[in-house]
């Protein structure tokens, strides 16, 4: 190549280099290349929900056992197994002969026992017998009306009543069994099932940060939130229910704490002894939430990267407390108002100078949405 030529190729280069409107133009003049573009996001405090499915087992909301309370022969069964049963209807008959003849013979001592009585009251105005003679008398009389109040209770017992109302299970026992000797024999039991507790416990770690969020004001009323109930398959009870019960102390062996909650099961659907998932559903009022992807772990903990003022990239240590609709939930670190990177952090080191775009647009100012497609990423990303 003669010099003519490099000559003339120096001469194109110099003019494709100091055209107008060209990018190296800027490189040349400012010694540097243009601050990249990274996505951020606008931390913003606002409203979440969580939900926790827990699992638990139905219990009727009452249960009584029908125990025979006097010693007899069942001679009847009165109701139908399975059915809905009135408290006071009587569910089973015993033989009543025996008792039938002991309150009358108890009746006919209070009888005599007066009449002995009224004749000794007579005969003590002319001392025709003592006084002792006389209080005896009347002590007996009130012996014999305690004998005729235990009669006539044994007669009543011998039909055994519904001790209150619901739906009655199986017979344990048929007619012509023997029952209540030496104890009181289980007949029957009856449960009622409207409402309806489901038992569940829930790990201690996790009520202790509910009640730091309620006194905190950042959540509602836990103690009476209201909960949800799964069904076996799948499907969900069409009432929500209330907690009720929360036990004092962690079970040591499970580091759980059992609660109860209570449904309205007018249908009778829900069965004792089912196995549920309850959900408890807890509103949180002032939550700071940002996209999973912001959020990086190392061996000093969790942390996101922010866009300070002057458009310089800064750390953040921050600490989480679950998640919700794929964002992470901030507890401690960030207030609120700052701009974290959500995508290009990797060509973004701490202490350089970035221009901030904010993502997703259409949630700029806010929260982003429950399901979220992930951008995609610029060339050299």
């Amino acid at each position: 190549m003669n010099k003519v030529s490099v000559s003339s190729l120096f001469i194109l280069f110099l003019s494709v280099v100091c055209g107008a409107g060209g990018p190296w133009e800027v490189a040349v003049a400012g010694g540097a290349m243009p601050p990249p573009e990274v996505d951020v996001f606008t931390v913003r405090a606002g409203e979440v929900t969580l939900t926790r499915d827990l699992p638990g087992r139905l219990q009727a909301w009452r249960t009584a056992e029908v125990r025979a309370r006097v010693e007899g022969i069942i001679e009847k069964r009165l109701f139908a197994e399975g059915s809905d049963v009135r408290v006071g209807e009587t569910l089973f008959q015993i033989d009543a002969r025996a008792y039938q003849a002991a309150y009358e013979a108890a009746t006919a001592d209070v009888e005599a026992a007066r009449l002995v009585v009224e004749r000794h009251k007579s005969l003590l105005g002319i001392k025709a017998v003592s006084r002792q003679e006389f209080d005896a008398a009347q002590a007996r009389l009130k012996q014999t009306q305690a004998a005729l109040t235990r009669a006539k209770l044994d007669l009543e017992n011998t039909r055994v009543p519904a001790p209150i109302a619901g739906r009655v299970g199986r017979t344990l026992v048929t007619e012509g069994a023997l029952v209540g000797r030496g104890e009181a024999t289980h007949l029957a039991t009856i449960e009622q099932l409207d409402p309806i507790y489901a038992n569940f416990s829930q790990p201690g770690a996790e009520m202790q940060l509910l009640r730091a969020a309620s006194k905190a004001g950042q959540s509602g009323e836990t103690q009476a939130a209201k909960v949800e109930l799964l069904l076996g398959d799948g499907g969900l009870h069409e009432q929500a229910g209330q907690v009720v019960f929360a036990d004092m102390a962690v079970d040591p062996s499970t580091g759980a704490v059992s609660l109860r909650a209570r449904f309205p099961n007018p249908e009778r659907t829900l069965l004792p002894g089912m196995f549920v998932r309850v959900r408890l559903v807890t509103s949180f009022t002032h939550v700071i939430r940002v996209p999973q992807r912001a959020v990086q772990g190392g061996q000093q903990g969790q942390s996101v990267r922010i866009v300070s003022a002057d458009g310089k990239v800064a750390p953040q240590p921050v600490k989480t407390r679950g998640m919700v609709d794929g964002d992470f939930i901030i507890s401690e670190g960030l207030k609120g108002g700052e701009q974290v990177i959500v995508n290009g952090w990797q060509k973004a080191p701490p202490g350089t100078t970035v221009k901030p775009v904010s993502w997703p647009p259409e949630m700029a100012s806010g929260f982003s949405p429950p399901s979220v497609t992930t951008p995609t990423p610029k060339t050299g990303e």
